[in-house]
């Protein structure tokens, strides 16, 4: 997954601050009322995203914007969160065996993918945008990118993407951060990256002098994978997510990882 490349370099790279282990564990968070009795929802993860999932250096609890919203739809449904760290490849198995309950991992919905699980109802949609500085007025959309100058990270799908738009020159260089210096230094004249990588790198630096254009070039959403006979969990983690986003819960966690909604 490129996805999961340029995070982890955005990770790696800019982010040092956010090292993460490998290993560890995370205790179950318990719903509101304390009942040590309620029914434990069993939740697999990869935890090797960030800013979706990931482990801080010295914590022994899993962090992410995936970790916040599953705990956050774990307690509206009164059922502790029990999280494990599984290989991403190892997820939609591991729902077909019943070891896991849930799998939520930066998981795009797709039909080979819905062939074999259940997916809620999208909980985010990443995909390509642009980010360019805050005085820019020419460029509002993807089409007006011929004949200027546009910073990728090299290997990455968005490379790929903006290569394909006529008139535009590609720079490409090894990381994100560098792709945003070269911005701000007035080198190029937008940053194409996916989305979370410039809103995650933008609200954990509070970067000035940028700003995020609403347009995606690509699109995709982001689903809480289920057994594929658990219709019942299916229905209770829909209902969970939609109590969620009318009450602002989400839009909490939602600003904390990524900044407010645009």
């Amino acid at each position: 997954m490129n996805m999961k490349k340029v995070l982890s370099l955005l990770a790696a790279g800019a982010f040092a601050m956010f090292a993460f282990a490998g290993c560890g564990g995370d205790q179950a968070a318990a719903p509101a009322g304390g009942d040590k009795q309620a029914k434990v929802l069993k939740v697999g993860s990869s935890i090797d995203f960030p800013p979706f999932e990931f482990q801080d250096e010295g914590q022994k609890d899993y962090q992410g914007f995936d970790m916040d919203l599953i705990r956050a739809i774990g307690k509206e449904m009164g059922r502790e969160v029990e999280i494990q760290n599984l290989g991403f490849d190892g997820l939609i198995p591991a729902l077909q065996g019943k070891s896991i309950d849930v799998a939520i991992s930066g998981m795009t919905i797709n039909d080979e993918r819905k062939a074999n699980v259940r997916f809620s109802e999208p909980y985010y949609q990443s995909g390509l945008t642009m980010v360019v500085r805050q005085d820019e007025e020419a460029i509002k959309k993807f089409a007006d990118l011929k004949g200027k100058k546009v910073a990728v990270q090299i290997g990455t799908t968005s490379a790929a993407e903006v290569k394909k738009i006529e008139g535009v020159e590609v720079k490409e260089l090894n990381t994100p951060a560098d792709c945003f210096m070269e911005l701000k230094a007035k080198g190029v004249d937008a940053v194409v990256n996916d989305r979370p990588v410039n809103d995650y790198f933008i609200t954990k630096n509070a970067a000035q002098g940028v700003k995020t254009l609403e347009e995606k070039l690509t699109a995709e959403d982001y689903g809480i994978a289920i057994n594929k006979d658990n219709e019942e969990l299916q229905k209770e983690i829909n209902a969970a997510l939609k109590k969620l986003k009318e009450n602002g819960e989400y839009d909490k966690i939602f600003a904390k990882w990524f900044g407010e909604k645009k």
